[in-house]
């Protein structure tokens, strides 16, 4: 997505114009404020109330079919990842693109499935599958099974000879490559929990051969999310490519070779690599392999496609502190802040007249950590105020929690000038209707 900003902005903003910032997606207007693809947001959250997630499917669309254009060359498949968001119209808005679909829980499986995707267009990841989630996997016949140890192969291989067939899988290699990214999203080094050594791919492979219920069918890594360094992207292209070679001199003869996913976005307005970029990186090394490139998309197709609309309930200052501004959404419905430590803009809606001034943006959560923005410089913002925090559309959904038993936010589309609600508001019978 192509980010413009005024021409008096900073990244912190220090005036009231500077905390607009103008995308494909969402534009400010002088007269509504804050909108979404023409409607503004105003409008949205006094129909469908806050904490509300709204998503843009003219950006969402924009980005796969960047993502897509930017491989073209080459015969490949991108499976978005399912973690980034699950939300049944998201995903339905992507099948309709063409795009398969990655899951790493028999949970994912289910709802990949209720959104209309195929068993053949489903790649199975995941550190731990349960033996329930092998056997369903198994039964579909699913695209690939990506396997993380020896023992899940044997596994797989238990479960397919009992149904007489030969299950589709690839290894998880973990090439201990560092990815640059923040450690609790790094899965590629040695001391991370994902996949088998690369130095074991071969010999893997090898046992694999002499196991009925497998089909190898590729070679599977993912090193890590939020990467913006290019460099760790090609290593890892380069260390795949051997793997084959070593494979290919073994006579065993691969379908695909599968990078993952892992490109980051730019949620502070700093310039990140773009698909094309990626796609310069690696083509030239994967390419020759004459196989199929499986790409796992997640972050970089839906992140910048949504915002998070909050109402301030409370704003608070003591002595020569910074004054806290307390929204209606936190942590609960956006974790990366308190998790990560993660970056993500901050805009009023409809800013008020008034300098500009250093803000703690909080959620209304008993946690200390319930922060969403430290120190931003924003205009005055008074109870009943609308904010916008940008760039939630990955990681933002999928990572809600009823914490504080708060139920679980709405969700809107936006898309052709109309919008509506995809996931009402949870309420508090739904969120206790499991207990006895």
């Amino acid at each position: 997505m192509i980010t413009k900003r005024f021409s008096a902005c900073q990244t912190a903003g220090s005036r009231i114009r500077s905390s607009f910032v103008v995308t494909d997606a969402f534009v400010a207007d002088p007269a509504s404020g804050l909108a979404c693809d023409g409607i503004p947001l105003a409008e949205i959250a006094e129909r469908a109330g806050t904490p509300t997630f709204v998503y843009s499917a003219s950006s969402i669309r924009a980005a796969w079919r960047r993502f897509d254009a930017a491989f073209a060359g080459v015969p490949h498949a991108l499976h978005y990842a399912l973690k980034a968001n699950s939300t049944l119209a998201v995903l339905r808005l992507l099948r309709g693109l063409g795009s398969s679909a990655d899951a790493n829980s028999g949970g994912e499986l289910e709802v990949a499935m209720r959104a209309g995707f195929a068993p053949g267009q489903l790649v199975f990841t995941g550190v731990g599958k349960t033996s329930g989630e092998l056997e369903r996997a198994v039964s579909l016949g699913l695209k690939t099974i990506n396997a993380e140890s020896l023992g899940e192969l044997e596994r797989i291989d238990a479960i397919a000879r009992a149904r007489g067939v030969r299950a589709p899988v690839a290894l998880r290699v973990n090439p201990d490559i560092e990815a640059g990214a923040h450690p609790h999203i790094s899965t590629g080094r040695r001391i991370n929990k994902f996949g088998v050594p690369i130095d074991l791919a071969r010999e893997h492979y090898r046992r694999m051969v002499g196991m009925p219920g497998l089909r190898p069918v590729g070679v599977h890594v993912h090193i890590g999310s939020q990467i913006t360094d290019l460099a760790p992207l090609r290593q890892t292209a380069e260390a795949i490519v051997e793997v084959v070679r070593q494979l290919s001199e073994d006579g065993i003869a691969l379908e695909h070779v599968d990078l993952g996913g892992g490109l980051g976005v730019s949620y502070d307005g700093t310039a990140v690599p773009t698909p094309d970029d990626y796609a310069a990186a690696v083509l030239p090394v994967i390419g020759p392999t004459g196989l199929m490139l499986v790409l796992e998309p997640g972050r970089a197709i839906v992140a910048p496609s949504a915002v998070l609309l909050a109402r301030v309930i409370d704003v608070k200052q003591y002595f020569d502190s910074r004054p806290f501004v307390v929204l209606d959404a936190g942590m609960t419905e956006l974790l990366r802040p308190a998790l990560y430590g993660a970056y993500h803009r901050i805009d009023a809606v409809q800013p008020r007249p008034g300098a500009g001034r250093a803000t703690e943006v909080v959620g209304p959560l008993c946690e200390s950590s319930d922060v969403v923005g430290r120190n931003r410089k924003l205009p005055p913002l008074e109870v009943g105020d609308l904010v916008a925090v940008h760039d939630t559309g990955a990681y933002g959904s999928t990572m809600a929690s009823n914490y504080n038993r708060r139920p679980l936010p709405c969700e809107v589309m936006v898309d052709d000038g109309k919008w509506e609600i995809v996931r009402r508001r949870q309420t508090v019978d739904e969120m206790v209707g499991l207990e006895t």
